[in-house]
């Protein structure tokens, strides 16, 4: 029995006490939680903990080996490193928004069976909504629902293929699952929307820019490396992932030559590293799950670098469209240097963070004769280099003086930048003494600084960087103009409102026809029955009765107002209602007796 927490229990507790402190309690309690989750860590230990019984399930909150760890290791750091970015605002919901995402994502990581592994899958979409929310605004409100909305659904299609993988006989072990039948199919389908696959993922770069800047950090961080994460675990070697992840890698690239906002441009960044380890898992040698293990380490550390970058920027200017900004390298010297590390991370220079992990992947491809994949995986190489590493720090900070003079970014802000600049180069300078040693496959061995590996990279990325600038000076590269670029998210953005009028043309209009039907017609009448149904029939059988006695029609009309007015109330002659009585009771006796013959 390990003598840990899990650490899924210590964020979300932490997430429900934030708001409940003031001032300076409140910033200082968020930033220990991370501070004692990163100690729980130490004392968790290799195998199983923490079970539960539900029902006739077994639920395993803690499966500790290489895979979870690594995992755990670089969420715990980023946690930290995205409350210190925030902390100095002391907002409540952007403080419980981090803390319960991590702890969702960490729940997700550690689970050792599909039920648990669902129940945090589906907090994770709390934490990202409360991300969106915490920026209040209009934009940012949209965005959340429309997040939420394509989560639910994924959600709803994962369960369908968990309820289905078991009545087929499947196990709720999350390990590795055979696609056979319609319920792992499903469960692949799910998986895929937080992964941001094509056609599945435009919800990515809709929604990220219209998070909070410190937000948008947790949302880089967790979804799509939890995705990722489960794939290595349950789908590894499934040959459609390796197209899949090309498609990822390859189609971002162009939009985000086009696109004008800076935080967009990283979210199809985002997009296009995530193809990277999707190719890893769909390859599924050793090696190249290696890759996707130690990309997913690396990728969250330089991207949380850049989104943080432009989140000090947007904190000081209000801006983050490549035509509004430029020349902040002046104001903002030390934000400006920590942009350029995580612009040369991901660009994989040497001696930074995706220097070490992304020709893993890469290598990998080529030792398995996959020559297709290898060569789109250098353009996406070099296209990720060209609006990621050259784009946004040239926009962002030097390019033309766009006049905006403005302070540093505040000190707890620079702080979390630093420590994330120093880890990008640590990581990268000396993958063996940090990074390697957590990878899953011990037995995979790789040496990234050869000179080989060195002078084709160093010649792909100077390549990259001569075509940008005989294009900039050409005039050829296209031109940031103020725009909302739509791809796949046409369909919800366009097509949604396009649905909803036409629904309510139609399926409304009768609706509403059907409504006056009934509401109008046929309750009118069953209304008017039990209102006064009992007098009208009273009427009509009294009626005869009066005429036999001589009445004219005068007079039986009369005699049919006074009765319909007492019928309504119940207000008959004593005589009466005893003769109805003999008269029911003579009924009654008649009916025992002819039944007990």
């Amino acid at each position: 029995m390990s003598d840990a927490l899990p650490p899924s229990l210590i964020y979300l507790l932490g997430a429900l006490l934030v708001p409940f402190l003031r001032g300076r309690y409140r910033q200082v309690f968020a930033l220990a939680v991370p501070v004692v989750a990163f100690v729980n860590y130490y004392l968790i230990t290799k195998g199983v903990h923490w079970r539960l019984e539900l029902l006739d399930f077994e639920l395993i909150l803690g499966r500790s080996d290489a895979w979870s760890l690594i995992f755990l290791h670089i969420f715990t750091v980023l946690s930290f490193i995205g409350i210190l970015f925030v902390i100095r605002e002391n907002e409540p919901l952007d403080l419980s928004a981090g803390l319960l995402y991590a702890g969702s994502a960490m729940g997700v990581v550690m689970a050792g069976d599909l039920i648990t592994l669902f129940f945090f899958w589906e907090m994770l979409t709390m934490g990202a909504v409360l991300c969106l929310l915490a920026r209040k605004t209009p934009a940012s409100g949209r965005a959340a629902m429309r997040y939420l909305l394509v989560h639910v659904f994924g959600g709803v299609v994962l369960l369908a293929g968990l309820v289905l993988h078991l009545a087929a006989g499947g196990s709720t072990a999350f390990d590795r699952i055979e696609l056979e039948g319609i319920g792992p199919w499903l469960m692949l389908f799910g998986f895929g929307i937080n992964c941001a696959w094509p056609l599945l993922g435009a919800w990515l770069t809709d929604t990220y820019p219209e998070a909070s800047i410190g937000g948008v950090v947790f949302m880089a961080t967790f979804t799509t490396k939890t995705a990722v994460y489960v794939l290595a675990r349950t789908f590894p070697g499934e040959p459609a992932l390796i197209w899949i992840g090309v498609a990822m890698a390859t189609l971002p690239i162009f939009y985000a030559v086009i696109e004008n906002d800076l935080r967009r441009v990283l979210a199809y960044s985002l997009v296009n590293q995530v193809g990277f380890m999707i190719v890893g898992v769909g390859l599924g040698t050793p090696l190249s799950l290696n890759g996707t293990a130690a990309h997913a380490y690396c990728h969250i550390l330089y991207k949380a670098l850049l989104f943080m970058s432009i989140g000090a920027v947007i904190y000081r200017t209000g801006k983050s469209k490549a035509t509004e900004l430029g020349g902040l390298c002046r104001s903002m010297p030390w934000t400006c240097l920590f942009c350029c590390i995580g612009a040369a991370s991901i660009s994989a220079f040497p001696l930074f963070s995706g220097f070490v992990s992304k020709s893993m992947i890469m290598s990998s491809a080529a030792a398995e004769g996959q020559v297709v994949v290898w060569l789109a995986l250098l353009f996406a190489s070099a296209g990720v280099f060209h609006h990621a590493g050259i784009k946004i720090p040239f926009f962002a900070f030097f390019s033309h003086d766009s006049g905006i003079r403005c302070k540093e970014a505040p000190l707890n802000q620079l702080l979390a930048m630093g420590l994330a600049s120093v880890l990008c180069v640590f990581v990268g300078t000396f993958p063996n003494a940090f990074l390697y040693p957590m990878l899953p496959n011990v037995e995979a061995d790789y040496v990234p600084y050869t000179v080989g590996h060195v002078t084709d990279q160093l010649s792909l990325l100077l390549f990259s960087a001569l075509a940008f600038t005989l294009l900039m000076l050409a005039g050829l590269y296209p031109a940031e103009i103020r725009s909302t670029n739509l791809d796949a998210d046409w369909f919800y953005r366009k097509g949604g409102p396009a649905f909803h009028r036409l629904a309510d043309k139609s399926l409304n209009a009768l609706n509403a026809a059907t409504s006056r039907f009934f509401l109008g017609k046929i309750v009118n009448n069953i209304t008017n029955f039990f209102d006064s149904g009992l007098a009208r029939l009273a009427c009509l059988l009294m009626t005869p009765f009066w005429k036999l006695m001589g009445h004219d029609a005068a007079q039986i009309e009369e005699e049919r107002h006074a009765l319909f007015r007492r019928a309504k109330i119940g207000a008959f002659p004593v005589s009466l209602t005893a003769f109805c009585a003999v008269i029911l009771l003579g009924l009654l006796t008649a009916y025992y007796y002819v039944a007990g013959k």
